[in-house]
């Protein structure tokens, strides 16, 4: 995130928090990836307060931080999506899943094979990585994420597409050296949205039907 690791262990509390509430309020299971962004992308930002404190480098935190954004997140968003759509839905999820899966694997073999650093550059970090073929992997990257959310057929999962669509177009204009550091902020943020999105899940008729509200129910 940009500015200070204060800024980032304040954002990273409060959104860990936020993410600890939508998998409390979550009653069925294959929601439950999808309400654990908000926890994710909230320990990704202390993660980074780390990488402050370090001073950049190549420390465990910096390593850490490349692990969630890099790898992680292109295979678990668009899989959390798919878990939680409508049957009728899934078949057009697929290819989001398969490419978040090809990139995630790709990225992992990335960060197993070349060192990762991160600098402080004023008040912004910058996050390096040799990854070959960069372009088409950052567009695999936002078909698996973005692309996911908006085909997803839900009204605030397609939102919150819409909101990281334009945080990527702002983050890239403003920090393009460190792009990867803002729009991972960025999305932190808006990952809050998920909160109103338990809530409605919370609500449906589904749950309150026959599966009770004592455990959580496929």
């Amino acid at each position: 995130m940009c500015w200070s690791a204060t800024a980032d262990l304040t954002a990273g509390t409060v959104i860990t928090a936020v993410g600890i509430t939508c998998l409390v309020r979550t009653r069925r299971a294959r929601d439950l990836p999808v309400a654990a962004l908000p926890l994710i992308l909230g320990a990704h930002q202390l993660i980074e307060a780390a990488v402050w404190n370090s001073g950049g480098g190549c420390g465990p935190a910096t390593t850490a931080w490349a692990v969630i954004a890099l790898p992680l997140l292109p295979v678990w968003v668009p899989l959390g999506v798919l878990l939680a759509a409508a049957p009728e839905l899934r078949p057009r999820l697929h290819w989001p899943a398969a490419v978040g899966l090809a990139i995630g694997a790709y990225l992992s073999y990335c960060l197993a094979t070349r060192p990762v650093s991160a600098e402080v550059r004023g008040h912004t970090l910058g996050y390096g990585v040799n990854v070959p073929w960069m372009p088409l992997v950052l567009t695999g990257y936002l078909f698996a994420t973005l692309g996911a959310l908006l085909l997803s057929g839900d009204r605030l999962l397609r939102l919150l597409g819409l909101l990281l669509a334009a945080g990527a177009v702002a983050c890239a204009a403003l920090w393009r050296l460190e792009f990867a550091s803002s729009w991972c902020a960025f999305a932190a943020a808006a990952s809050t949205l998920i909160l109103v999105w338990t809530g409605d899940r919370a609500r449906s008729p589904s749950v309150r039907g026959g599966a009770g509200r004592g455990a959580p129910s496929l």
